[in-house]
């Protein structure tokens, strides 16, 4: 498909976002569409043809990027467009990351959305103190929500207009201290079992047999994976940190036989449009794999992550080798699963057993 052959306006339809895609009447061009997004729909009413308004269909139509916060800036009161538009500047500045730009812009926003008119540099100490309030009684927003709302109004008195550190007595909510969910190694059989799309199967495989973030797995190249040194690169993972970790023997068929039928072209795994493949997807995919295998509990996708930690420190794995394949900065962190699993303890018998 020849992009230079399309004209493309950025529009809504049905109340969502789209890119209307117009040429001139061409049979050959509309194959070559269909051909390059089988998910174009076309419109009746607008005589046109379209599709989501997504990044990657902008990256593969080599579209500019929405900018961050484009959608709230109408739900702002214009008092505090400059401060919005200093806010998110410096972030870029800063080289945050996507994930960090879009979480603060996110929570910034929602303050901005609550005071309306009043400009955002007059509040004070007692009214930010008062507003926090107001998100814990009336959103009822949980400990780590609220951690990162302060965070994000943090970052704009304290990086933007360079404020002192005036909010350190704000008193922050003791985050409970839970144990990580985990499966057993039965249940990860059953879920695996239950997955028959070989390209879902090898997204669930990776995420648990080398222990990766799915933020990882969908970042995944073509170009990380080394099948002769049997070591996989994590790129640019949480704190912007390289690392490698093994690639499991008993996944290598099942990989072979995936890339020969997909063919991905750079990220492992890709979406419809192209580009790498959505974190929501591939935990859609793990929700509906649990689902099938019938295992009722409340366990997000990361818990495969914490069941390869867990399993590798039963096996007797070195607590700092498991340390550096996670990525983790402090010992502390990987720590936990020691909680989880401990060799010696299991050994231990209750007095009960002994009457």
């Amino acid at each position: 498909m020849d992009i230079n052959l399309y004209r493309f306006e950025m529009g809504q339809h049905h109340h969502k976002n789209v890119v209307w895609i117009k040429f001139n009447k061409d049979f050959e061009l509309i194959k070559k569409l269909r051909e390059a997004f089988p998910s174009a729909k076309w419109s009746a009413s607008q005589k046109a043809w379209y599709l989501p308004d997504l990044p990657a269909v902008r990256s593969a139509l080599q579209l500019p990027q929405k900018e961050a916060g484009a959608d709230l800036l109408d739900l702002i009161h214009p008092n505090n467009h400059l401060a919005f538009q200093s806010f998110i500047n410096q972030l870029k500045l800063k080289a945050y990351s996507k994930n960090t730009i879009r979480t603060y812009v996110t929570e910034f926003a929602h303050l901005l959305k609550t005071i309306k008119k009043i400009n955002v540099d007059s509040l004070t100490e007692d009214r930010l103190k008062d507003y926090f309030l107001y998100c814990v009684k009336t959103d009822k927003i949980k400990e780590n929500h609220l951690n990162s709302r302060i965070n994000a109004i943090k970052f704009y008195f304290e990086q933007v207009l360079h404020k002192p550190k005036m909010f350190f007595d704000i008193p922050r909510p003791k985050t409970p201290k839970q144990l990580p969910k985990m499966l057993s190694k039965a249940e990860i059989k059953k879920v695996f079992k239950a997955t028959e799309n070989s390209k879902h199967l090898l997204m669930l495989q990776l995420c648990y047999g080398m222990g990766l973030r799915v933020s990882e797995i969908v970042a995944l190249k073509i170009e990380h994976i080394n099948s002769e040194a049997m070591l996989v690169m994590i790129e640019g993972a949480k704190g912007k940190k390289d690392r490698y970790t093994n690639l499991p023997e008993s996944v290598l068929p099942l990989l072979r036989n995936y890339y020969k039928e997909y063919i991905p072209k750079n990220y492992l795994f890709e979406g419809q449009y192209g580009g790498a493949y959505s974190t929501r997807s591939v935990q859609l995919v793990f929700k509906n794999a649990m689902k099938k295998a019938k295992i009722n509990k409340t366990i997000g996708i990361h818990g495969l992550r914490h069941s390869y930690a867990t399993h590798l420190i039963e096996s007797g794995a070195d607590i700092r080798l498991l340390q550096e394949l996670l990525g983790h900065n402090s010992i502390k962190t990987t720590q936990i699963y020691t909680h989880i699993t401990d060799v010696s303890k299991s050994k231990v018998k209750s007095p009960l057993d002994f009457l």
